[in-house]
């Protein structure tokens, strides 16, 4: 059975390098109903998970980690690229598919003992949310789960992410 996602979700070959298909989720963002069943899919598993915050990852993690949390009660922290965040932050190194970079949160992002879920678009090699978990973790969250509406399986981000609860959507 075809997920009823995967008809709206674009693929761009070589983009942003040559090699990479990118998968544009911008389709399902601008269709109204499908947004809200997206958001209302992401959050299912977690309902009951009593989350407090919701972690948002830079860039398109943005859009979805709001209206999650939102629908759960909880929370958003920002995990942003570095300079980025004004405040003081705390950062950690990650390489993904076809770069390497610096993420950052702030040092008063997460309380010491909340119950975290991570929410990002899509999961690749699984670099930016690892980093993501290990900037939470030093905070004093504590992980319930991370939330995507893709995965791309092939690039196996689930092994970086074995000791992390994952919930994807649509996999590739």
């Amino acid at each position: 059975m075809i997920n009823k996602f995967e008809n709206k979700i674009r693929s761009i070959s070589d983009w942003p390098q040559k090699g990479v298909n990118f998968r544009d989720i911008t389709p399902v963002l601008q269709d109204k109903k499908m947004f809200r069943d997206l958001i209302n899919e992401l959050a299912k598993p977690y309902l009951k998970k009593k989350i407090d915050i919701v972690v948002a990852i830079d860039a398109r993690g943005f859009l979805l980690a709001a209206p999650v949390a939102y629908k759960l009660g909880a929370g958003v922290a920002l995990v942003r690229k570095k300079g980025k965040l004004p405040y003081k932050t705390i950062s950690t190194k990650y390489d993904l598919e076809y770069a390497s970079n610096i993420l950052e949160m702030h040092r008063d992002a997460i309380l010491p003992g909340q119950r975290v879920l991570l929410v990002d678009d899509v999961l690749a090699t699984g670099g930016t949310m690892e980093a993501s978990i290990k900037l939470a973790k030093q905070l004093g969250g504590k992980i319930i789960g991370a939330a995507f509406f893709i995965e791309l399986k092939a690039l196996n981000g689930k092994k970086k992410l074995k000791n992390c609860p994952i919930t994807s959507l649509v996999k590739y």
